[in-house]
């Protein structure tokens, strides 16, 4: 991943930050694709200090996932730029909390419109790795199917859009 200025950390690195009382703490639950797939394991939470909230669910992804096999090299070099290779180690994802629905009861948080096609072929990172905005960006456009070559601009409109909308706000019980 190429330099960039840090645009996300991890809310257990942030002193100043917590987990508000009327939202779910989601670390540790299941993740499941659209169609109730496994996906991995929410381990962190990564927040955008300019939105000042948290962006992204970090999921340690499942090892039948990892062990899909992809081709990554399988579009001809004619047709365009080749998918990139994920090496060892790189086990992790992330997916905008927009982008999910959470089961409270079962402990779950569910990715709407996402299959587990979709997340074999997405580009992981190694834990340790600064996730940097290049990063964002193609993994962003892969989940939504925007194959474009143009470049986002990862900025504080970035995070308006519906796919960072705040999911894990819980349900009101009576």
């Amino acid at each position: 991943m190429s330099e960039h200025i840090k645009n996300l950390f991890y809310l257990e690195d942030l002193p100043d930050y917590e987990v508000a009382s009327d939202y779910c703490d989601v670390r540790d639950w299941n993740v499941l694709d659209v169609d109730y797939r496994s996906i991995g394991k929410v381990q962190h939470l990564l927040v955008n200090k300019l939105a000042e909230r948290v962006v992204y669910l970090d999921v340690e992804v499942d090892k039948t996932l990892i062990d899909e096999s992809y081709d990554t090299f399988q579009v001809p070099a004619t047709e365009g730029i080749h998918g990139f290779l994920n090496k060892d180690g790189d086990d992790h994802l992330i997916i905008p909390i927009g982008m999910v629905i959470l089961d409270e009861e079962k402990k779950q948080v569910i990715v709407t419109k996402i299959n587990y096609a979709t997340f074999s072929k997405a580009r992981r990172f190694n834990r340790i790795a600064f996730i940097d905005p290049d990063y964002e960006s193609v993994l962003y456009r892969h989940y939504i199917g925007d194959d474009s070559k143009d470049k986002l601009e990862i900025d504080e409109e970035f995070y308006k859009r519906k796919e960072f909308e705040n999911s894990l706000r819980k349900k009101l019980t009576h």
